[in-house]
């Protein structure tokens, strides 16, 4: 989390649907060979929790079960210039939308583990146009050797720490500019962050 407070978010709402929009994140922990990191899907329960599933040949997956991690999503980012500002002394900065996630680690079913993989599936599906896909499309059997070639994970977050650094250092005018420039250089999602979020 960055230090400066001005880039704090407490809006609950807004992290889950960062979760949910994004839907990708990293998990790190420290096993006895060092710290890992691991980049797996990412799907909140609602509830105070977040669930992701690794390969059952990750470096994570032995060492997780009980230990503390940090889930890591990322949403958009941006190099900011300062071309962009009224007054051009100063350096450039990279605006971005992270949420950084603590807490233990538990091992999930093989029910919850299946639940969690539909849902990801349904989620994602219904974004692309076309006859959804669906685990009743595919031989029971070729399920089961897959399934059995991952873990599923959930972890409770005690902590949630969120950064969205979108210019509120700068005045109103260069947030305003920075947003169209980001706009037109092709990050959207930014810009209309920086719009609502930081106005």
């Amino acid at each position: 989390m960055h230090p400066n407070a001005l880039y704090r978010n407490d809006d609950r709402a807004l992290h889950e649907a960062l979760i949910e929009e994004v839907g990708f994140g990293m998990v790190f922990a420290q096993t006895p060979d060092g710290p890992r990191v691991a980049h797996t899907p990412i799907v909140s329960t609602g509830d105070g929790a977040v669930q992701f599933h690794l390969a059952r040949g990750n470096a994570l997956t032995r060492y997780l079960v009980g230990q503390e991690a940090l889930v890591v999503i990322n949403g958009p980012d941006a190099y900011v210039t300062p071309r962009w500002y009224a007054d051009a002394n100063t350096v450039p900065t990279w605006d971005y939308v992270a949420l950084e996630l603590q807490g233990p680690v538990r091992k999930m079913g093989e029910e919850g583990l299946l639940a969690m993989l539909d849902a990801i599936a349904e989620r994602h599906e219904e974004r692309i146009a076309g006859e959804a896909w669906t685990r009743a499309q595919v031989d029971p059997a070729k399920i089961a050797a897959l399934v059995n070639g991952i873990v599923g994970f959930e972890m409770e977050v005690r902590a949630w720490r969120p950064t969205f650094k979108l210019s509120q250092n700068k005045p109103a005018e260069d947030r305003a500019a920075i947003a169209e420039a980001l706009e037109a250089q092709g990050s959207p999602a930014l810009a209309t962050l920086m719009r609502t979020l930081a106005p």
